[in-house]
């Protein structure tokens, strides 16, 4: 087996060898994938598919990240207050300006995006963990300046209307499942395509050695304010759906530990692959859900220490990291291609 093809195939043009989908296995699988998911509504429980929702939002808010991070290594560690520049920016245009949803997706992201490059401005001047803090300082600016402004609502929030998109509402779980789950295909699908690129392989060039991919001409401001752009874009994406799917937008929504939460998925799942994103968003919120059901009283533990389970959530989170770091350093998408390669598993490689 080589390059994900079983023995005795071959590519025998460039674009063959460069496309995602390779064989008609590959494309039988896809087919198959996308079917068990858009049928997800007809089997899974309102509670579930509200899960599923919260899922698909925070894999396109990490797979922002992972770009920046992961690919460019630009550590920031303030991803949660871009996430909240598209969240308010969605609800101000559709609730305030009564502007339609369509154009305030795009408008979110794009908002998000510019303000991503300001901060990122500081990448060409610091990097590693005074980035970290830079990226920190502007979540907190970025709050800051969101609850002292009158139009967001301020410290109390602001309500937002449903997503409606060619006279269809987006009221229900079920509906708002489609309008998710088709973003997450096209985001998966940009960042698949985005890393195999000119500036995806300028990206992990910057990230492995800036010193060394300047001397062979990459532009370093140009890349980084691109991954910068690109990452925050997506974060305002992510926000502008998680305020038409809750109906309602709050800085508490947005604090630093979620912005902690997201370096984790990316770790987690793990950091410069496509599949990273993914398999951390999902592994981190099924254990806030596990968590979460273990704190009620229908888990029926009353044994415990009082005031134990409401720190469990941060003690299991914060443990989860320090097992990956030292166990599985490269995270799950590495697991994944060391079982692949055991278990001989070539048509999922890509």
């Amino acid at each position: 087996m080589s390059g994900g093809l079983p023995c005795g195939t071959r590519n025998f043009s460039y674009a063959a060898d460069m496309a995602i989908f390779r064989t008609k296995t590959h494309w039988a699988l896809l087919i198959i994938g996308l079917i068990v998911l858009f049928t997800a509504p007809l089997y899974l429980s309102v509670y579930w598919l509200g899960v599923v929702n919260l899922i698909g939002i925070t894999i396109i808010a990490a797979t922002g990240l992972n770009l920046l991070t992961g690919y460019c290594g630009q550590l920031s560690v303030g991803h949660a207050g871009f996430i909240a520049v598209g969240a308010f920016t969605s609800a101000v245009l559709t609730s305030r300006l009564e502007l339609p949803f369509l154009v305030a997706l795009p408008a979110a992201g794009l908002l998000a995006g510019g303000i991503g490059i300001i901060f990122g401005v500081a990448s060409l001047r610091v990097k590693g963990f005074y980035l970290a803090i830079s990226t920190i300082a502007a979540q907190i600016i970025i709050i800051w300046v969101i609850n002292h402004l009158s139009i967001t609502g301020g410290f109390l929030g602001m309500s937002v209307p449903r997503a409606e998109i060619f006279g269809i509402t987006f009221r229900s779980p079920q509906s708002l499942f489609f309008l998710i789950m088709i973003a997450v295909v096209i985001v998966i699908f940009f960042a698949k395509n985005l890393a195999r690129t000119r500036i995806g392989r300028a990206f992990v060039a910057v990230r492995d050695n800036d010193l060394a991919a300047e001397v062979m001409g990459i532009n370093l401001f140009r890349y980084k304010l691109i991954a910068f752009f690109i990452g925050c874009f997506l974060a305002g994406i992510a926000g502008s759906l998680t305020a038409h799917w809750i109906g309602f937008v709050s800085t508490e929504h947005f604090s630093i530990t979620d912005s902690i939460l997201y370096v984790g998925m990316i770790i987690i799942g793990g950091a410069g692959t496509t599949l990273g994103p993914i398999l951390g968003a999902v592994a981190i919120r099924l254990l806030q859900q596990g968590v979460t059901y273990i704190s009620t009283p229908l888990a029926g533990i009353d044994w415990l220490p009082p005031g134990f389970t409401a720190g469990l959530a941060p003690f299991t989170f914060g443990l989860v990291i320090v097992l990956f770091l030292v166990l599985e350093p490269r995270g799950l998408a590495h697991r994944w291609n060391l079982f692949k390669a055991s278990y001989r598993l070539w048509p999922f490689s890509y």
